[in-house]
């Protein structure tokens, strides 16, 4: 585990109990998954730079998919580290980002919950993609 990974696990550990709210970028107003994961990027030392213009559903994602890349992210080979950004597709036109604590719970911006909880990830869970911060990000 880097330094950086354990950093981002600890800020999202911090932000559970969060209002959700959609496009929110605020722990204090709100944060939705992607807000939460600028919030803990940001936290770690990073200039993380969040897509916009999505909903609660899209059918397409790509074209905001190379926001990580500019956030400091890479793909992340080989088991789930703390502070892994993971990708999941948990229904048609449904993704949403979670941060693993570890291989087995994670850190999201629970929409049905309206809040920011842990919980252990689920093994239904589809991952799409998961990354984790540069080596040039890492101290």
């Amino acid at each position: 585990m880097s330094a950086r990974g354990a950093a981002v696990a600890q800020a999202a550990l911090g932000l559970v109990g969060c209002r959700f709210r959609l496009h929110g970028r605020n722990p204090e107003t709100g944060l939705d998954c992607i807000g939460l994961v600028h919030a803990a990027l940001a936290a770690a030392g990073c200039e993380p730079v969040p897509p916009r213009g999505y909903g609660l559903r899209n059918i397409a994602i790509d074209g905001w998919l190379p926001a990580a890349a500019r956030s400091g992210l890479v793909e992340a080979c080989g088991p789930i580290r703390a502070g892994d950004i993971l990708l999941l597709a948990l229904g048609y036109a449904q993704h949403h980002l979670v941060i693993a604590l570890d291989a087995d719970s994670v850190v999201h911006a629970h929409a049905g919950l309206r809040r920011v909880v842990r919980q252990p990830r689920e093994p239904a869970w589809q991952i799409e993609a998961a990354w984790r911060l540069a080596s040039s990000c890492e101290s």
